[in-house]
């Protein structure tokens, strides 16, 4: 029987058995659970959702964890809203139970837009990479082959990059590779940098379109860092692709989302939510936020 397409076969959650043989303790990854809106109820998810970096695997894959994680409802709810001079402030406490019958987690894939996987090595000469289909599991059979590769990509993170990305799908997807039938399912689309945002945008315009022709919500959430010299004549911005920040993305993307799964036309509202939700940002983040609609 010939084997299923990538696409039709990368939602396989490996087993108990499964997780023996090829990456120990594998297991899904947790993230703190997303608070939704105050209003919001809805299960499940009304909207689809991709997540791309460069390699699916940093990045994306933190959102599409955080993201499919996310609660949609919780038992217990005290919220007290006022507002001082142009800023409306909620406290709120929380009950951590969650009642099983309002918790869901977004839709949401992940994808890569590079032409290979690119994982940092031993130096910035020698990065190990690896071809888009490539199982997270093998990656990290490779990385681990003896005692002293395993310490060092233990050490700079990588091995538990692999190991959480095979606990959610089998491989990293490449975007451009995925058909437009996959792809157009989608309702809005997160770049993690705007290089990737671009390549996403000219991948989109240079497809057929599709008999339904709709539209997708590309969005770049890019957070940047400043690198100054000493005598402050050269000013560098530069995006930082490590856990930590992808943490950081990660939950800056689920706000967002939230606000998007409030919407009622999507394609009306989001333009100026997405103006409005970048203000807000940029009082606490040094990020930058591009949208652009595109039609599939």
């Amino acid at each position: 029987m010939p084997a299923k397409p990538l696409h039709l076969r990368h939602h396989h959650h490996p087993t108990s058995n499964d997780n023996q043989s090829f990456v120990p303790g594998l297991h899904r990854p947790s993230t703190p659970p997303g608070f939704p809106p105050a209003k919001s109820r809805r299960i499940p998810s009304k909207l689809s959702f991709g997540t791309v970096c460069s390699s699916n695997i940093n990045r994306s894959m933190e959102a599409h964890v955080v993201l499919s994680n996310a609660v949609w409802g919780l038992s217990q709810r005290r919220e007290t809203t006022y507002t001082r001079p142009n800023i409306l402030v909620v406290q709120r406490s929380i009950s951590s139970s969650i009642h099983p019958s309002i918790h869901a987690g977004m839709r949401v894939e992940s994808y890569g837009t590079g032409t290979q996987v690119r994982l940092p090595g031993k130096s910035a000469m020698e990065p190990r990479i690896f071809k888009f289909g490539t199982p997270y599991a093998e990656m990290y059979r490779s990385l681990s082959a003896t005692p002293e590769d395993e310490a060092f990509f233990v050490h700079n993170g990588v091995l538990q990059l692999c190991k959480r990305g095979a606990a959610v799908k089998l491989a990293p997807q490449r975007w451009q590779d995925m058909p437009s039938s996959f792809v157009q399912k989608h309702d809005v689309v997160i770049a993690f940098e705007e290089r990737i945002y671009d390549a996403v945008v000219e991948d989109l315009q240079t497809r057929e379109p599709t008999e339904d022709f709709k539209a997708l919500h590309v969005i770049c959430l890019d957070t940047k860092c400043v690198l100054i010299s000493r005598n402050a004549d050269n000013v560098r911005h530069f995006t930082k692709d490590n856990p930590h920040e992808a943490k950081l993305q990660g939950r800056v993307a689920l706000e967002l989302c939230w606000l998007l799964e409030q919407t009622h036309d999507l394609d009306a509202e989001a333009p100026e939510l997405i103006e409005r939700f970048q203000e807000e940002q940029m009082t606490h983040t040094n990020i930058k936020v591009l949208h652009q609609i595109c039609y599939l």
